[in-house]
């Protein structure tokens, strides 16, 4: 078990060579233009994700299908250290499943809407889900204040590893509610306006 957690925190802690650079500044990464962030933002936070996208079967009216239920990760920073965790969770004052990031240490949190994807053939490999555009619809802070994410306007999904639906197992009334859970990884890139400064500029 512990060769395990060591062989994964050391692949997480390789796997974002466009998010982070050496003096640990995060920047954009390479993106299709359908995904790129509106000019004067900036990425201030990155993190690679490992988890599961989740599927449930279920009868649209024309057939049976996988319907996605939301993603389950942990995020972690170019040195192998947890940073996010990533979750499906009712976004606050509206209550509709939104995509949320929570920070693991202050708790803060922020749950994005989807604004555009791209499969374009020139990034996204074949058998990944697509990368994303995401607005932060609301933000929140943590318990004891954590204030982490709040400044959070933009989150990019790119750099995919699998995560696609099952091609079987969902095709008759005896599959409905079955679940699926697809193993998968990205990298999450949070931007901020350029204005903001911290004490990490």
């Amino acid at each position: 078990m512990k060769t395990s957690i060591a062989a994964l925190l050391l692949a997480t802690s390789i796997a974002l060579p466009q998010a982070v650079c050496a003096e640990g500044r995060v920047q954009a990464p390479l993106a299709p233009t359908a995904i790129q962030v509106p000019a004067g933002y900036r990425p201030f936070l990155a993190g690679h994700a490992v988890g599961t996208q989740g599927f449930v079967c279920v009868y649209n009216g024309a057939g049976y299908q996988w319907s996605p239920f939301g993603p389950q990760a942990t995020l972690f920073n170019a040195d192998g250290q947890q940073t996010l965790t990533h979750f499906l969770s009712p976004t606050p004052y509206s209550l509709l499943p939104a995509p949320a990031w929570q920070h693991s240490r202050d708790s803060s949190v922020v749950w994005g809407q989807v604004l555009a994807s791209s499969t374009d053939p020139a990034y996204v490999l074949p058998d990944a889900i697509p990368w994303l555009l995401l607005e932060a619809a609301v933000v929140g802070d943590g318990p004891a204040g954590g204030d982490k994410l709040l400044a959070t306007r933009f989150i990019q999904r790119v750099n995919t590893v699998g995560g696609k639906a099952p091609a079987t197992g969902c095709v008759g009334t005896q599959d409905i509610a079955k679940r699926a859970l697809v193993p998968y990884e990205a990298d999450y890139v949070l931007y901020r306006e350029q204005s903001i400064v911290d004490a990490s500029d």
